[in-house]
């Protein structure tokens, strides 16, 4: 969990900060769902993003 925060506040956010709270979630959202599950490497999943890995998984334990 550390790691993840650590990537969104150097790697997304803005150093400035954001304007509005509503920004600030969609930006955040954004990062979580596309950019952190989908296409970043970790290290744990053998270089692959989250959300491939539990998908690699599911479909071999059969789980739709």
């Amino acid at each position: 969990m550390e790691r993840l925060f650590r990537s969104l506040k150097t790697e997304w956010a803005p150093s400035v900060g954001y304007m509005s709270v509503a920004l600030a979630q969609q930006d955040i959202g954004r990062y979580l769902m596309q950019w952190y599950d989908w296409q970043q490497p970790h290290q744990f999943n053998v270089g692959l993003p989250p959300a491939v890995a539990e998908e690699k998984l599911n479909a071999v334990s059969g789980i739709s």
